[in-house]
């Protein structure tokens, strides 16, 4: 691109795009922002006041046809994507989205489709690729021949069906609970670490009717290498200490991550994390992407978000049919 700076139209302006990724941009020399959107009116004016954002809008539809930028930041929740992002790419606009990318793989692969005609530079907010600790355990498991992943999540108990009745996160409809917002986290990291895909999903979730979202889910997911996987969300009550989130069992050893503190091979400390802003780190490398119009220093674009996203959505209709086995390459090539 020239040397005039890249123009960044927001749409979305929840916390996300407020806490991280709009004071990230303003760190950038290269970078304006131009424009605000959200369905919210008033967010999306609080947000332009705030940052001094000289455009304001309520439509995605209406931002495109009345401003001129450079990058579109997708930042609204999976369930609001439709074709915004499609007739953004069409127009040359290069796509930064937010995870998930969509509640369906339908809209998802027009999304990717479009993205890939118009050959713009994209990613997806899959963050912690940039962070050492995950870096550190792909070098690790790079010559080991992995056998099982286990990643587990707890929580507190979930929002009674009362109490959340007004947010569209109680709609599991719309949110897909923890296991869509952390699961896709979670299978793309397996990915990164491992180097290994999903083939085979199959999930279970514990709903309550007294809950707005469930008690507890599992994926068993299996790996074309023919490992095993399964993800598991506990949402309880008061989370077990020091419990690891991944655990790579490999032949003849196994690799843990604790959250985002250390790494430990066999029980022994292998790795021991330093403060770190991988969202900085991921919004920096995606505008310099863009200035230089090499995408290959990305560590994720669209198109490789579309196998850390059908895994759980496979996983989330498995729960639907009783557990039945997905196949994910039948499952991505929905129309």
């Amino acid at each position: 691109m020239s040397s005039s700076k890249i123009r960044v139209a927001f749409y979305g302006c929840g916390n996300f795009a407020k806490k991280n990724r709009i004071p990230n941009l303003l760190e950038l020399d290269s970078v304006t922002i131009i424009a605000a959107c959200d369905s919210n009116i008033q967010a999306a004016k609080e947000t332009a006041d705030r940052f001094n954002i000289p455009h304001v809008y309520q439509s995605g539809h209406e931002m495109l046809d009345g401003v001129e930028f450079d990058v579109l930041y997708s930042i609204v929740p999976a369930y609001v994507r439709t074709d915004v992002e499609v007739i953004a790419a069409e127009k040359g606009k290069h796509i930064f989205s937010e995870k998930p990318q969509a509640i369906t793989m339908q809209v998802a692969n027009q999304i990717d489709k479009a993205i890939r005609k118009a050959g713009v530079i994209s990613t997806v907010g899959f963050r912690e690729r940039y962070r050492p600790l995950f870096q550190k355990a792909r070098e690790f498991l790079m010559d080991k021949t992995v056998v099982h992943v286990r990643f587990q999540s707890y929580g507190g108990m979930p929002a009674t069906v009362d109490k959340a009745a007004n947010t569209w996160w109680a709609d599991m409809d719309k949110s897909g609970g923890r296991a869509l917002d952390w699961g896709v986290h979670a299978t793309d990291y397996s990915r990164f670490m491992t180097g290994l895909n999903v083939v085979k999903s199959q999930a279970f979730y514990c709903e309550r009717s007294d809950y707005a979202t469930p008690l507890s889910s599992i994926f068993n997911y299996r790996l074309d290498n023919s490992a095993t996987m399964t993800l598991n969300f506990i949402s309880s009550g008061p989370s077990p200490k020091d419990e690891p989130w991944f655990t790579v069992f490999y032949e003849g050893g196994h690799l843990t991550i604790y959250r985002y503190d250390r790494i430990e091979v066999n029980g022994e400390v292998h790795y021991q994390a330093e403060d770190f802003n991988p969202w900085l780190e991921q919004d920096k490398t995606f505008i310099r992407a863009i200035q230089t119009g090499d995408a290959s220093i990305l560590q994720s674009d669209y198109h490789d978000g579309l196998f850390s996203l059908a895994p759980v959505l496979a996983g989330w209709e498995s729960s639907r049919r009783q557990g039945e086995c997905m196949d994910l390459d039948t499952f991505m090539n929905t129309d």
